[in-house]
């Protein structure tokens, strides 16, 4: 049975916010024969930077893709555009690395079997033989890298080579409970998406539930971003809260944390399959 769901091209942009950019951008895609299906954009004022997300239907193109880029280069050089064109058929190869803590991993997979994250999972990596299982049923190829203080470094290199035998597009940490080297970083650069269990930047590091408690806030969140060199500083792409009270113990703000981690991380990789991200300095917009 064919697929009911349209082919279409995403064109992400940005660059100084100037008069033109976007009848410049819908004129050229008219031009060729394309049908804009979404447009989105945002201008920041402070840093005089416009961003733009365009959808449209490549069906009509009276040239093929790859020209139609090479066509576009002079508005793009016009404009000092930084900017790249996805197709919404094209699916993401995404890795998984996780330590012991698996709800994450557990909500990421039952959310790719059901088709709501519409990309491949060639691996798990982990430090912990304990998803084995989890893997196991989900049908995801699972790997066991352990990660000592005195193998850090060859382990990452392990991960690594792993990753490029398996062609991964970009990285989830889903509650992978490693500090990951600038040389790891640089790897996938803006490449890195993890899953930080406090509302960022209030409480950076290790224990931030336990740090939360014993503050006595009356909220507690959860912060999906990419990854930096500096811990838990990245470009933040989700965030979300829930109430808590004098009430609720130790224990609660742990499983009320690991409610949140689950659903702000998956919107964070969904978001990015999308093409829904777009970055300025340590930033994101996230088009609708």
């Amino acid at each position: 049975m064919a697929s009911s769901i349209k082919k279409s091209a995403v064109l992400l942009l940005s660059c100084p916010d100037r008069k033109g950019v976007v009848a410049s951008i819908a004129g050229f895609i008219y031009k060729h024969g394309g049908n804009i299906l979404h447009a989105d954009e945002h201008g920041d004022l402070n840093s005089n930077t416009f961003l733009m997300r365009v959808e449209f239907d490549p069906a009509e193109l009276d040239l093929p893709l790859s020209d139609f880029l090479w066509h576009l280069s002079p508005i793009a050089s016009e404009f000092d555009m930084h900017w790249r064109v996805a197709l919404s058929d094209v699916r993401l190869r995404m890795a998984i690395l996780v330590s012991k803590y698996d709800h994450c991993l557990v909500d990421l997979l039952y959310r790719h079997q059901s088709g709501e994250l519409a990309c491949d999972i060639p691996c798990i990596v982990s430090n912990h033989p304990d998803s084995q299982s989890i893997a196991d049923f989900y049908r995801v190829p699972f790997f066991l890298v352990p990660v000592e203080k005195e193998n850090k470094q060859a382990a990452e290199r392990q991960i690594l080579a792993l990753l490029e035998q398996q062609a991964v597009d970009f990285i989830v940490l889903a509650r992978y409970m490693q500090i990951l080297s600038p040389e790891f970083v640089n790897a996938y650069r803006n490449r890195i998406i993890n899953i930080h269990h406090s509302f960022l930047p209030a409480f950076v590091g290790a224990k931030p539930y336990h740090q939360a408690f014993t503050r006595g806030v009356k909220l507690i969140g959860a912060t999906s971003h990419y990854v930096t060199e500096v811990l838990d500083d990245g470009p933040i792409i989700e965030q979300d809260v829930i109430r808590i009270s004098h009430r609720d113990s130790l224990d609660d703000l742990l499983q009320k944390g690991r409610d949140l981690e689950k659903v702000v991380l998956s919107r964070a990789v969904r978001w990015h399959i999308e093409n829904r991200i777009l970055l300025y300095g340590n930033k994101t917009v996230v088009f609708d």
